[in-house]
């Protein structure tokens, strides 16, 4: 891919820390659009930024070529002054509110920042002229399909929370645009992501930090639920060749893509994963299953094969060992955080 200038919204958290140093690495310019909220400590968010702004000093490239633009994407007036300043070839649209139980509590702000800071990003894309978007969307769109693997052509008009609700509804935004202004929109479903940097609230890393300190976990249901667990690096890897797909020709085109590893992982396993690379046994604390929770996802991936070369190859194993690796590398009041 030639060098860009490409914009990440989101760019100081877990996906996005590793994709700005990835768009780095291949010699691309950066701007990352981030508001540091408090979903979780936001000093988790600063620290990923410290680490790509010492990347840039490593690689020895110029200040300029990371830009950390600090906002919301609901702030049209910051938003534009941001692309007013900064002339950019692509659009990687990251940001939102993420989780499903959460966006039960409060579907209003889920909706305000999943769909209206969406809408405002794709107004930017169009005002712009940037004709390259690539947008995150979500595994949780499917909800409980019976059909396995998940293929993007399935019917997902069934979300069961509010949050998946919001990210099919960033898909159908997406195509409006596309169809409206002609811009190449590249649509992704992660499934289940993990590995290091991963959001504290999300069970590989929760689980690990509960287990290694001796405390029980969460465990809701019998242990049989399912997740497509997506290895970080298999991710970006993912996304990276979305962002060259939408500059491949001047075909105009929409596509979704799944990116996930094609493997399922039931949640006994995955704890037993963890037990393993700590060398430690967890204490379970038996919960009902919980509102919104799918019984299983799993990515029918032949299209991103195809479309986008997409090659996943982390084993679940060796991934939950290279986290705990990084968890156990974190200073003590990293961890507690």
């Amino acid at each position: 891919m030639e060098s860009n200038t490409i914009v990440v919204t989101g760019g100081a958290g877990f996906i996005g820390s590793h994709l700005c140093d990835a768009l780095l690495c291949q010699g691309n310019r950066v701007i990352n659009i981030d508001n540091f909220n408090n979903y979780y400590n936001p000093a988790i968010k600063r620290d990923n930024v410290r680490a790509t702004r010492q990347l840039v000093h490593e690689l020895r490239l110029s200040e300029d070529r990371y830009r950390v633009e600090e906002g919301d994407i609901r702030d049209r007036h910051f938003l534009s002054r941001v692309f007013k300043e900064n002339r950019a070839d692509a659009i990687v649209h990251l940001a939102a509110y993420a989780g499903v139980r959460p966006s039960i509590q409060d579907p209003v702000l889920y909706t305000d920042v999943n769909i209206n800071g969406t809408v405002n990003m794709l107004e930017m894309s169009q005002k712009h002229h940037i004709q390259r978007f690539v947008f995150a969307s979500s595994s949780s769109i499917y909800g409980n399909n019976s059909k396995v693997p998940f293929a993007e052509e399935d019917v997902v008009d069934f979300p069961i929370s509010p949050y998946a609700a919001t990210k099919k509804a960033g898909e159908l935004l997406c195509h409006t645009y596309h169809s409206l202004y002609g811009i190449n929109m590249a649509c992704l479903r992660f499934f289940t992501v993990y590995g290091p940097r991963q959001r504290p609230d999300l069970a590989i890393h929760k689980f690990t930090k509960l287990i290694s300190t001796g405390q029980p976990i969460p465990y809701y249901g019998d242990g049989s639920t399912e997740r497509d667990y997506t290895y970080i690096e298999d991710i970006i890897d993912g996304v990276i060749k979305a962002i060259a797909w939408t500059d491949a020709d001047d075909e105009r085109k929409y596509e979704v893509f799944n990116l996930g590893e094609s493997n399922t992982i039931r949640l006994s396993q995955m704890v037993e994963a963890i037990e393993e690379a700590l060398g430690q046994k967890a204490l379970i604390d038996q919960m009902p299953m919980q509102p919104g929770d799918v019984n299983r996802t799993f990515a029918d991936i032949r299209k991103a094969k195809e479309e986008l070369g997409y090659a996943p190859i982390w084993e679940f194993k060796n991934g939950v060992k290279k986290f705990t690796e990084w968890f156990a590398a974190q200073s003590p009041h990293e961890v507690k955080r």
